[in-house]
């Protein structure tokens, strides 16, 4: 049995019973990077044996892991932060999981494009979540076939690269509106609304640190909102 077990994106607070409950119960637990989860774990005073499971390692790892399930073995996945497999490794796994009949178990929680969403005022009825965008190569493709999107966007971006994004926004969808989630359920939680232009202005040159998670008005909104 694999148990996928949502974690706090920041308030070690935001965790279920039952996501305690059970990580405190499998006889492993497959993280992204053990230094990480060790501090969720500690704080919970969970101690398991953990495996580390990412990018660079996760198709090496699954037949050692599927491996343990078979013998009888419970197993958790969880990721760093949030809902495992949304932007984060743990896919491969699973499809591997269901191929060999292994039973998995969600057990829900936090999500930070779910968090982002309920607070960003926008509609959510439909909306489309494209992760992190290209860095380099099909960046400005990927950007320009967003213009035409009729359903509210949340995409996710580095700190490094969000003052770049502003600048593409205001070049691509310069009459949407913008919410720059930053730094979710911690300590120093901002969120910024506004069209590109107004949020280039009133960030500035200010470095936004943290995890940024951004989400963008659908085109017919914005379109309603006009004819108002």
């Amino acid at each position: 049995m694999l148990f996928i077990v949502s974690t706090p994106i920041g308030n070690l607070k935001d965790i279920t019973f039952r996501a305690v409950e059970t990580l405190g119960e499998v006889d492993f637990i497959i993280c992204e990077d053990t230094r990480v989860s060790s501090h969720l774990l500690n704080h919970y005073q969970i101690k398991k044996e953990l495996i580390s499971l990412n990018a660079f390692n996760e198709e090496n790892k699954i037949e050692y892991v599927l491996g343990r399930i078979r013998s009888g073995q419970k197993a958790a996945l969880i990721s760093d932060a949030g809902t495992p497999t949304i932007s984060d490794p743990g896919n491969r796994l699973i499809s591997a999981a269901i191929r060999e009949g292994i039973t998995i178990v969600p057990i829900p929680g936090v999500s930070a494009v779910i968090t982002a969403l309920s607070i960003a005022g926008l509609p959510t009825d439909a909306f489309i979540y494209e992760g992190f965008p290209p860095q380099k190569k099909g960046r400005q493709k990927f950007l320009s076939g967003l213009a035409t999107e009729e359903r509210t966007i949340v995409l996710y971006e580095s700190t490094y690269r969000i003052h770049k994004l502003l600048d593409e926004l205001n070049k691509y969808m310069p009459e949407r509106i913008i919410v720059i989630c930053r730094e979710l359920t911690k300590k120093f939680e901002e969120v910024l609304r506004g069209k590109a232009e107004e949020l280039i202005s009133k960030i500035g040159e200010r470095e936004l640190k943290g995890e940024i998670v951004v989400v963008i008005s659908p085109l017919k909104w914005i379109e309603k909102e006009i004819e108002e």
